[in-house]
């Protein structure tokens, strides 16, 4: 794989001329050299060995979590970045400290559970209830009242696989309001399929949210052949009893940065393309896909731009803090530089972990149109596609900033078909990570980067 990448990345070096109204050919060839840079250097993988060994799991508010804003400071400084600094960043802490599962009933059996972020503390001995199942959030909301009484709940929605993911949304749902749901129906616990695509029995984490003047009830996901399980013994037809424990609390509201490394653009350095990822992780892996390569492949990519040659405009490599407890670090960044959003020519994020970059899309004005055209003739080479639909979502800690000003955005779209097989769960590490992807992913952001920050004019949002 990794020969194919670099020979991809060595012989598409033509230059288009449609290119060159809006690119020289001096131009051109910068671009070029970086790509080739990025195909052949370790770098991206080197940084993303040094966050997932040293440091490890990096939740929110946690030790590790101040470990890995020392880090990321360090690393930049190391890489040569010219501007290098924090921003505070406030999000609601949580601990997880001890959680188990079993079958109790018709026979005892091991449950392989995770609490889902922001569960509430059963009991110390847990609790222990007849199972009611529903194959849906939306036929648990379509039960009677009453109809999970004194039970746990279990939500046996199985995601989809696809390349861009498209079943995390639907299955997801689940997660965020499952307890809020069975808590109106009676129920004493909340427990679901994992939202995940794998058959490995490892339980899938995330966010839960509770609803002010509903029961809060602990709430967690259980691996898919657990589920499985689970389902078989309940369809024999007689009553299934489990017992869950979890012990976890509430800190209240926590603190932490935003980190952030700039190479200053040569003409306009108060423009800039923004990239980057978050910082913080899941506490079950060391967040190598989720978000550990969205550091490392953005950090690289600036790193190999500067390398060759400064842009016009500046080079942001934003790592936001506490994006898996709901986008904390990004609403702040949001709120710190909502006066100036405006000087964000190009914003893209990478958080889906790292497999191949399969397609790149834009969601900009209709005159910004033609250098999106001339970005993607230049991505060609490493086997990506242009999407000219211009609907982009740029990835998640981008919804704030969009929230708040029109900005352009891309997604660089990878391909996510084994991404939820790993995804919030404890085999989220290294060794699911290709190098030579990982090089591709840096090297297709370092392209766009590039030109996106070195065009004839700034891009502008719709």
């Amino acid at each position: 794989m990794k020969k194919l990448l670099i020979s991809i990345a060595l012989t598409g070096l033509s230059l288009h001329a449609s290119a060159e109204a809006l690119f020289n050919p001096t131009q051109l060839k910068q671009v070029a050299e970086i790509r080739q840079q990025a195909m052949q250097s370790p770098l991206a993988y080197e940084i993303l060995t040094s966050l997932t060994t040293e440091i490890g799991p990096r939740y929110p508010g946690t030790e590790n979590d101040k470990l890995a804003v020392k880090w990321a400071q360090d690393k930049f400084n190391h890489l040569g970045f010219d501007k290098v600094w924090l921003e505070p960043a406030n999000f609601p802490d949580w601990r997880r400290y001890s959680e188990s599962g079993k079958i109790i009933s018709p026979s005892e059996q091991p449950l392989h559970l995770t609490a889902l972020g922001n569960s509430v503390s059963t009991p110390k001995d847990g609790i222990t209830a007849d199972v009611i199942i529903f194959e849906t959030l939306e036929e648990l909301k379509a039960a009677p009242i009453d109809a999970a009484k004194d039970k746990i709940v279990f939500i046996n929605y199985r995601m989809n696989r696809d390349i861009d993911g498209n079943g995390y949304g639907p299955a997801v749902q689940a997660r965020n309001s499952g307890a809020v749901e069975a808590a109106k129906k009676g129920a004493i616990g909340y427990m679901m399929r994992s939202v995940s695509t794998s058959h490995h029995r490892f339980a899938h984490t995330g966010g839960s949210h509770y609803q002010e003047g509903t029961s809060k009830i602990p709430t967690v996901a259980i691996a898919n052949p657990d589920a499985d399980q689970v389902a078989r013994l309940i369809a024999l037809g007689n009553p299934v009893k489990v017992n869950i424990n979890v012990q976890a609390e509430d800190l209240g509201q926590g603190s932490g940065f935003n980190v952030i490394g700039q190479f200053n653009g040569a003409e306009t350095p108060e423009q800039y393309v923004l990239i980057g990822g978050h910082l913080d992780s899941w506490d079950l892996g060391t967040g190598a896909l989720d978000d550990g390569a969205g550091v490392a492949l953005t950090m690289a990519a600036a790193k190999f731009i500067n390398s060759v040659q400064r842009p016009k405009r500046s080079i942001r490599v934003v790592l936001f803090a506490a994006e898996e407890l709901g986008l904390w670090g990004a609403k702040d960044y949001a709120k710190a530089h909502k006066k100036e959003l405006s000087n964000i020519v190009a914003a893209a994020e990478s958080d889906f972990g790292a497999d191949v970059v399969y397609a790149f899309e834009s969601n900009v004005s209709a005159a910004s149109l033609p250098i999106v055209r001339e970005i993607a003739k230049q991505l060609a080479p490493l086997n990506i596609e242009y999407i000219g639909r211009n609907k982009a979502g740029g990835g998640p800690d981008l919804i704030p900033l969009k929230n708040t000003a029109s900005i352009p955005v891309f997604s660089l779209h990878q391909d996510g078909t084994d991404y939820f097989d790993y995804h919030h769960t404890a085999d989220d590490t290294l060794d699911k990570v290709d190098p030579a992807k990982l090089q591709q992913n840096a090297a297709a952001y370092a392209v766009f980067a590039f030109m996106a920050a070195d065009a004839p004019y700034a891009i502008r949002g719709k």
